[in-house]
């Protein structure tokens, strides 16, 4: 008797793949320099899944129960998920960046009944434990390069994985709209929440794949962003695994060997974010910069002041698009929409509107914040265990961004800054994203992020403008001089205040740059802070 078969449910259509083409290889892990490359064939998410789902129904995990999940990009993150999704447990992939306080957070606030994590983490995930007595470890995973994880008694997920062959377990997942992950948000700002993914919405990033970003069999894809992050699924992890499309996956993500790993792959398209492409942009200029297979760049949050240039000096195409995990999309193909909008809704799916505080929608030109009008159904978000939070986002049956945003008069949509974010000095907003570009353009950093402090002047809403800069190999900053060449090509305004010279600028899982983190960590008198 042929079996039950769910369309777009992840568990039915990888199953069917593996009963295809089992050893197609579909996802290569890109581990780093001196580290080998690891590929995954639909029979190994197959049979190492149903070895993780047995694992959680020994720990006690069953149908809606829900487990965290602290791992960089690895193969047993797909098959983790795949686990969940034949079983019905809620997988919660926590950025494996967080630490401390924020780590347990995340644990405790998902209500998670167990937890799987790789030995890189041990030390930081198990003092979170020593709180959060109640949380079982399901498995540890040790990979090469890691500390070997201590003699704990806790289970290994490489011996659990390396053991027989186990069938399918009991009462199979047969439901698409139960939740199937929980995809905490940046907490650029605050505690992140944890936004509830239905798994009806992995066909949606198919179709997107399909329709709006028109990915081809001949495609290769590429992204060095966490998995932990609705980006990265949605734009090349689903697509490529119910697409059968091949695709490549770094560790972590690496500036400075980006365009060398999709050489060596031969990857035609990839993901990043707009935080990730002014440091992409600040790395030194190469002969070769222009030489390389990629024709298209999926981005969300091009820096308008770095577009073009970005384009002509690598060599290819933009494909800005605008969204969040919550809801709301808009893209802009090549070609089409201006520099530096990300693009218009697709017609007849959503509405977008910029509104003012009155919810009147604003004039062209008219910065307001970004709001989005479903078509075809209902406007939902859930946070979970945050009713509140979620009927706030959803007031009057629209969706509420957060995004101050602007349109022109053709209807494309240009971001301007997150509501309450913008910078603003002797009553000019600042555009941190033109400063940065000044200073990249410069040469002596590899990194940049420009935030703002409370102004001295005491003035209300206004800011002054700290320079966070990582320096270039072997470059010596020169206060003096970077403030003459910066004034050559910046209004006086936006030329910077202090410039604070640090090691790595903290990010997100999306590759945002963290300048809560820097602005706590800002003081006038430290040290590695100069005022220009």
């Amino acid at each position: 008797m042929a079996r039950e078969y769910v369309q777009g449910l992840l568990y039915d259509e990888l199953q069917s793949k593996c009963e295809q083409m089992p050893d197609f290889p579909v996802v290569t892990f890109e581990n780093g320099e001196g580290l080998a490359d690891e590929v995954v064939t639909y029979k190994d998410i197959f049979l190492n899944g149903c070895k993780i789902a047995k694992a959680l129904k020994v720990a006690g995990i069953g149908k809606g129960d829900r487990f965290s999940l602290v791992m960089r990009n690895h193969p047993e993150f797909i098959y983790t998920m795949f686990a969940a999704s034949m079983t019905g447990v809620v997988i919660v992939p926590i950025d494996p960046r967080s630490k401390g306080s924020k780590l347990s957070y995340q644990i405790n606030d998902s209500k998670s009944k167990g937890i799987i994590y790789t030995s890189e983490f041990s030390d930081d995930v198990e003092k979170s434990l020593i709180e959060l007595k109640n949380v079982k470890v399901i498995g540890i995973l040790h990979k090469e390069g890691f500390k070997k994880p201590a003699m704990n008694n806790y289970p290994s997920l490489n011996e659990i994985l390396a053991g027989p062959e186990v069938g399918l377990p009991d009462n199979l997942n047969r439901e698409i709209n139960t939740p199937f992950e929980v995809i905490y948000t940046s907490g650029t700002t605050g505690d992140p929440k944890g936004v509830v993914v239905k798994s009806y919405r992995l066909p949606m990033f198919v179709m997107l794949a399909q329709l709006v970003w028109q990915y081809t069999k001949d495609d290769k894809l590429y992204t060095g962003l966490s998995l932990t992050h609705g980006n990265a699924q949605s734009v090349t992890l689903v697509p490529s695994l119910m697409l059968n499309i091949p695709s490549v996956i770094s560790r972590k993500f690496t500036k400075s060997r980006l365009w060398d790993i999709c050489r060596k792959h031969g990857c035609t398209i990839f993901s990043l974010l707009g935080g990730m492409m002014m440091g992409i942009y600040s790395e030194p200029r190469r002969p070769n910069d222009a030489d390389n297979p990629v024709c298209k760049v999926l981005s969300a949050g091009t820096p308008r002041s770095i577009w073009e240039d970005f384009e002509k000096r690598f060599n290819v195409k933009i494909h800005e698009w605008y969204g969040a995990v919550e809801g709301g999309f808009a893209h802009n193909p090549p070609g089409e929409g201006p520099i530096g909008s990300f693009g218009k809704p697709i017609e007849g799916v959503m509405e977008m509107k910029i509104v003012r505080e009155d919810d009147s929608e604003c004039d062209p030109g008219e910065i307001g914040e970004l709001v989005v009008v479903q078509k075809l159904e209902k406007v939902e978000v859930e946070y979970l265990g945050n009713k509140k939070a979620s009927e706030e986002k959803t007031r009057g049956g629209v969706l509420r961004t957060g995004d101050m945003c602007h349109k022109d008069e053709n209807g494309w949509l240009f971001f301007d800054f997150r509501k309450g974010g913008g910078l603003r000095r002797q009553g000019d907003f600042i555009l941190p994203e033109y400063v940065e570009k000044a200073i990249a353009d410069l040469g002596y950093v590899s990194d940049v992020c420009v935030y703002g402090i409370p102004a001295e002047s005491g003035a209300p809403g206004e800011s002054d403008i700290v320079a966070a800069v990582v320096p270039a190999p072997g470059a010596k900053l020169d206060i003096k001089i970077i403030a003459k060449e910066l004034s050559k090509t910046l209004e006086k305004g936006y030329v910077p205040q202090y410039l604070q010279v640090i090691d790595e600028i903290p990010k997100t899982a999306s590759e945002k740059n963290l300048d809560r983190v820097l602005r706590d960590e800002f003081r006038k008198d430290a040290s590695n802070v100069f005022v220009f």
